[in-house]
């Protein structure tokens, strides 16, 4: 859980595209935090809730390497 600001780490083990997105439970994109080449090392994006409602959010991270999708949960 977090409120209001979250930091998200992730490592690129290759330079490349790399999309970072968030979306509410009902499927709707709420925020674009990466969208565009990277670097490869470690990266940390901060996101700021501070304007969303308390819920569930999902991450989805994508580059292409592969992709994984986190649930965060913000409670105010």
């Amino acid at each position: 859980p977090f409120n209001p600001t979250t930091t998200i780490t992730y490592r690129l083990a290759n330079a490349g595209r790399v999309s970072l997105k968030v979306y509410d439970q009902m499927g709707r994109e709420v925020a674009t935090l990466a969208d565009g080449t990277e670097r490869s090392g470690d990266h940390a994006i901060t996101w700021n809730a501070s304007g969303m409602a308390s819920g569930m959010y999902y991450c989805r991270f994508v580059t292409s390497d592969g992709q994984w999708t986190a649930r965060m949960v913000l409670l105010k």
